[in-house]
């Protein structure tokens, strides 16, 4: 059997050196998502990649940089995520983030 629902993915695209209250940024994420019963949440290492300025990030020994890219992908509800987005706003807490947000199906099976 299965659900169909819309709701909203948002991607947080940070370096893996991110920090905040001392903290990696993405565990700091992603221990508030789940002490605030966000539906889902996904943290993804990339393997090479490069920002706004142009700096590549790998996992290759001899790359210039070893903070990675990390993605967050947090799934939820519009209004669950409108409430995350004025989180976002704390002081400090995305001082180099990019963001992306999408609407979503969600196709749920089994019971």
């Amino acid at each position: 059997m299965q659900k169909e629902s819309t709701a909203v993915l948002l991607r947080i695209f940070v370096g893996e050196s991110d920090k905040y209250d001392g903290k990696n940024l993405y565990n700091y994420l992603v221990k508030y998502l789940r002490e605030n019963h966000y539906a889902g949440v996904t943290v993804l290492r990339g393997l090479t990649g490069f920002g706004k300025a142009s700096k590549i990030k790998s996992t290759d020994l001899l790359a210039i940089s070893s903070d990675l890219p990390i993605v967050i992908e947090i799934v939820d509800t519009e209004e669950k995520i409108a409430v995350l987005k004025e989180f976002f706003e704390t002081p400090g807490l995305m001082e180099s983030a990019l963001i992306t947000e999408e609407k979503v199906k969600i196709i749920k099976y089994g019971k």
